[in-house]
């Protein structure tokens, strides 16, 4: 870990200068030629610092005295209602965590005490920025929070399907918040990014750079909450028997693999089903495919946190995996939908600070700040303190205290007294044994609002996140952020993302700016610390790399017509299904065609409604004159063309060959389209299905 000799402040450094962002004294402040008043409480206290939150030392916890930061974090918490402020669109299922071996040389919490051992779980998944009503596949970061129905109590894991956050300090994050929402004047755009408000503050907040990256890359657009990562982001303690700590970090790895979509590809499936990812989720887990994550976790030790590049209470950085490999602890398991969806996924209340024994916080300041936050937040989205009396929320393990009353009390403490100590010898008694005890840290310092210079370096891991890509994956990146900025309106904000680029790679920096027209390139941004060179690429870090070594899980789309070969249509069947694939087919007509032996064949979508976004491959087995039919229309025409747009393995009859032509697709263009009726056609085809997309096509193409 840096030193922290040095105090550094945290606040923007960037091509504005920090001086016309606050002056060196009097009421009012120079910003862009105009003055403006200085920001105060609600209660008209001025304000010196709304960068910082208050904390005890420069790397010490958040003092519960800082009113402006309590202020704004209350404010926030109760801005909406009744949806949540920020992932309000979700999706959730229960299920359970079955934990490997035991962890008790690192970790008193029951959960890790035996191995084999089956603990009830209920996952949310989420977007951060839509509403209810937003579209499923916008690029967004998705929420991944877990709740374990623990023998010692809840435990919520509140993370991300990103490791990294866009900021360092949680009184940082209602500004956030506000500026990637729809623009107040207007209420537009919705679940979007691609607007001025969100990149000018993006632009003047340089500890987001590491963040955008992962925003910007194909990790915010993914084919399902089947196949993406979650993460606890922060570095938590566990705590053993004996009070020893261990720092930990946690991982949940999708037995699927990792898949995303193309952004051309995300946006058509927003239209043709905003709820695809629900739909995913509820259809995979009725047919018994049940989704499943193992449970990872980095562990290390104050002498790793000493020694390590960045300070491991920074949420906007990771520890690579290849420096520090997770360790497999558990399985997450989904295999039951809610019976209701308002009573459980919509009523579900996770919060950060809910964790049992044997696990512990670290001062990371933006842990600190959820913290507070949250439960603020539930009070006020579900009308009552009692909200832990709904049953999603109430712990499946006994539990007694004296709350009592309120709205909504469900239950009351029974008897006499409701209160302790007590001298009738009634009721619950705390025990320092098996109760929850933190971590005996040693702190000290003077109350600051600054952070520690080791949180200072803001782009040498956003750095290493994009050389860690493929090349595909690089170039998604700056497709990205060359459309989301191409929304912005104001020039300079455009030409502060490109100074900040040029600080995490020259290359991507000049593309960017050479597609939005940018005539004369800007200095690099300022840095309180000069970004490294020297780290090393993550593997781990692409989705590519990490992609499945099956098909398994995956979908198949089969456009049929009239006098379809039903033969060759059952040999494919079987093959996907042996594949642990499934097989969706798409007609002219949704009741389904006759087949070339005369049985009938049921579709599950026709042409219209069932467009190749909706499928991870496809397969056109049309007759002859089927495929001249359908060559006139372009829905049909539209599902070949962007099937081989969003790079897809294609199937194909030779009969078929009509409705190519017409889509304007060689049947012999490149290796991704297989003919079936060829002696190895439906192996070859499943063969190729397992690398999920063709990305050698891409620069063909010219997504």
């Amino acid at each position: 870990m840096a030193k922290t000799a040095k105090q550094f402040s945290g606040k923007p450094a960037t091509v504005h200068d920090q001086k016309l962002l606050r002056g060196n004294g009097g009421e009012l402040h120079q910003i862009a030629g105009g003055d403006i008043p200085v920001l105060t409480t609600a209660q008209g206290i001025l304000v010196s610092d709304d960068q910082n939150s208050l904390r005890i030392g420069e790397r010490g916890p958040t003092v519960l005295e800082d009113f402006h930061f309590r202020e704004k974090i209350f404010h926030f918490d109760h801005e909406r209602i009744p949806e949540r402020v920020v992932h309000a669109r979700g999706y959730g299922a229960h299920g359970y965590f079955e934990t490997y071996d035991s962890l008790a040389k690192y970790t008193r919490a029951d959960i890790f005490q035996r191995a084999g051992e089956k603990t009830p779980a209920f996952v949310r998944f989420s977007t951060v920025a839509g509403s209810k009503g937003s579209f499923d596949l916008a690029r967004d970061v998705r929420g991944f929070a877990v709740k374990l129905y623990t023998k010692e109590g809840n435990w919520d894991i509140v993370g991300n399907n990103i490791p990294v956050f866009f900021i360092q300090d949680a009184i940082k994050f209602p500004d956030m918040v506000h500026a990637v929402k729809e623009e107040p004047d207007r209420a537009f755009p919705q679940a979007q990014s691609a607007h001025d408000n969100f990149w000018d503050f993006i632009s003047l907040t340089p500890e987001s750079m590491h963040m955008i990256m992962w925003v910007m890359s194909d990790r915010a657009i993914p084919r399902s909450f089947r196949f993406m990562e979650g993460f606890g982001v922060h570095t938590f303690r566990f705590l053993n028997a004996k009070d020893e700590s261990t720092f930990v970090k946690f991982h949940w790895k999708p037995k699927l693999g990792l898949q995303s979509v193309v952004w051309n590809e995300a946006v058509k499936i927003n239209g043709a089903d905003p709820d695809f990812h629900r739909r995913d989720l509820w259809q995979a887990i009725q047919s018994g495919n049940f989704p499943e994550w193992e449970l990872r976790v980095q562990l290390f030790d104050q002498d790793f946190a000493d020694n390590f590049a960045f300070d491991v209470l920074d949420p906007t950085k990771i520890i690579p995996e290849e420096m520090l490999e997770p360790i497999p602890v558990g399985r997450l398991v989904l295999d039951r939908m809610p019976d209701n969806f308002f009573a459980e996924t919509e009523q579900v209340a996770f919060m950060t600070q809910n964790v049992p024994p044997g696990v512990d916080f670290s001062n990371d300041p933006l842990l600190q700040g959820r913290n507070f936050s949250y439960l603020d937040t539930q009070l006020k989205r579900l009308g009552s303190p009692n909200f832990t009396h709904i049953p999603i929320n109430a712990p499946k393990c006994p539990f007694h205290h004296f709350q009592q009353d309120g709205h909504m009390a469900m239950r009351n403490p029974v008897g006499r007294t409701n209160y302790q100590p007590n001298s009738f010898g009634e009721g619950p008694r705390e025990s320092p044994q098996r109760g929850f005890r933190s971590f005996a840290d040693a702190e000290e310092g003077q109350k600051v609002r600054l952070r520690a210079e080791s949180f200072a370096d803001h782009y040498s891991q956003a750095r290493q996140f994009f050389n860690s890509q493929t090349p595909p994956e690089q170039r998604h990146i700056v497709m990205a952020l060359t459309f989301e900025l191409s929304k912005v309106e104001t020039p300079v904000i455009r030409e502060r993302m490109v100074a900040h680029l040029l600080n995490i790679d020259e290359g991507l920096a000049v593309t960017v700016a050479d597609k939005l027209g940018i005539q004369k390139m800007p200095k690099p941004a300022d840095t309180a610390v000069a970004p490294r060179d020297d780290l090393e690429p993550s593997p781990a870090l692409s989705i590519i790399e990490n992609g499945p070594d099956s098909f398994a899980g995956r979908k198949v789309g089969v456009l049929v017509g009239p006098g379809t070969e039903v033969a060759l249509l059952k040999k494919l069947q079987v093959a996907i299904e042996k594949e642990g694939a499934t097989m969706e087919v798409v007609a002219p007509k949704v009741g389904g065609v006759e087949a070339s032996d005369g049985s009938w064949i049921e579709a599950r979508h026709m042409i219209d409604g069932g467009p190749s976004v909706l499928f991870d491959a496809i397969a056109v087995l049309l007759s002859k004159p089927g495929a001249d039919r359908l060559a006139e229309e372009s829905a049909a025409r539209d599902f070949v063309a962007d099937a081989f747009a969003h790079l897809k393995f294609i199937a194909f009859a030779q009969s078929s060959s009509a409705l190519f032509v017409k889509a304007g697709v060689a049947v012999d263009a490149d290796e991704g389209l297989i003919p079936l009726d060829e002696p190895e056609g439906v192996d070859a085809f499943m063969q190729s299905c397992r690398k999920l997309r063709l990305w050698g096509r891409e620069p063909a193409v010219k997504l």
